[in-house]
C-alpha cells in the first residue's frame, strides 16, 4: 500500500508541476513506527522529517544513516544543540532569537546548518512564523549570522482552507519566495526551496510553485491530512 500510495503522489507532483521544475517529497515519518518508514525507505524516499525533537532521535538512531532527516516542527531554544549537525533541513525558523540558538550552537560544533523561514501566511494564532511584512527585515537580520544559511521559505495553510484561499494563500508565498530571490539571494541566503503543501493540499501548492512538499498520511494510509 505504501508504495502504490507513494507512486501516486508522485504521478499527481509530476501532472501539477512545471516542466523546468523539479519537487522534492518528504515524507512526514511523526507517530509512524519503524518498519512502516522502511517500508517508504525501500520504496525509494531517502529525505523523511520530524517534527519532535525526542521522536526523531529515536528514528535517527533506529533508521538508516543515508536518509536526510528534516526537521518540520516548532523548535525549542533549548532543544536546539540535539538536532544541529543531525538534519540537513530545519524548515520551521519562526523567530530571530531561535535563528541566534541555531547559529551558536552551528558555530560551537563547526558547521553550518541550512534553514528554511516559516511564514504564517494565514495570520493563523496558532501557527509560528513570521508575519508576512516582517520576513524581510528576518532574511536581513539572520543572513548576517554566521554559520546559519537561510535556504528559502516554508508555510501551512489552514486545514479548512478552500481552494481558492489556498490558491491565494500558496501564491503570495510564491510572490514572497520570488522577491526574496531578488532581495537577498547570495551565499548566506540561497533561495533555493519552497516548502508548501501536506497530504490534503500538496496538488494546489505544486500548482502555485511549491518545490517541496510533506507528506505524511497520504504516503501511509488512504485518509486525508
Amino acid at each position: 500500500m505504501i508504495k502504490d500510495n507513494i507512486e501516486a503522489i508522485l504521478k499527481n507532483i509530476e501532472q501539477s508541476k512545471a516542466i523546468d521544475t523539479d519537487v522534492l517529497l518528504v515524507a512526514v515519518s511523526k507517530y509512524r513506527d519503524i518498519e512502516s518508514i522502511k517500508q517508504v525507505y525501500d520504496a525509494g524516499i531517502k529525505h523523511m522529517a520530524e517534527n519532535r525533537v525526542q521522536e526523531f532521535l529515536d528514528k535517527y538512531e533506529a533508521l538508516p544513516k543515508d536518509i536526510s532527516w528534516h526537521m518540520i516542527g516548532h523548535v525549542q531554544t533549548n532543544k536546539v544543540k540535539y538536532i544541529i549537525g543531525k538534519v540537513c533541513l530545519i524548515h520551521s525558523l519562526d523567530s530571530i532569537h531561535l535563528a541566534e540558538e541555531i547559529a551558536r550552537q552551528s558555530k560551537k560544533n563547526d558547521i553550518q546548518s541550512d534553514v528554511l523561514l516559516q511564514i504564517n501566511i494565514a495570520k493563523e494564532a496558532s501557527k509560528y512564523g513570521f508575519e508576512k511584512e516582517e520576513i524581510y527585515d528576518a532574511m536581513k537580520q539572520i543572513s548576517r549570522m554566521n554559520n546559519i544559511n537561510i535556504k528559502g521559505l516554508m508555510c501551512i495553510a489552514p486545514l479548512d482552507a478552500t481552494e481558492n484561499e489556498l490558491n491565494n494563500y500558496f501564491c503570495d508565498m510564491k510572490n514572497i519566495y520570488e522577491q526574496s530571490k531578488i532581495m537577498y539571494n547570495t551565499n548566506k541566503a540561497e533561495m533555493k526551496y519552497l516548502s508548501m503543501g501536506m497530504s490534503n493540499d500538496y496538488i494546489t501548492a505544486v500548482k502555485n510553485g511549491a518545490n517541496v512538499v510533506r507528506i505524511g498520511s497520504a504516503i501511509f494510509n488512504s485518509e486525508k491530512g
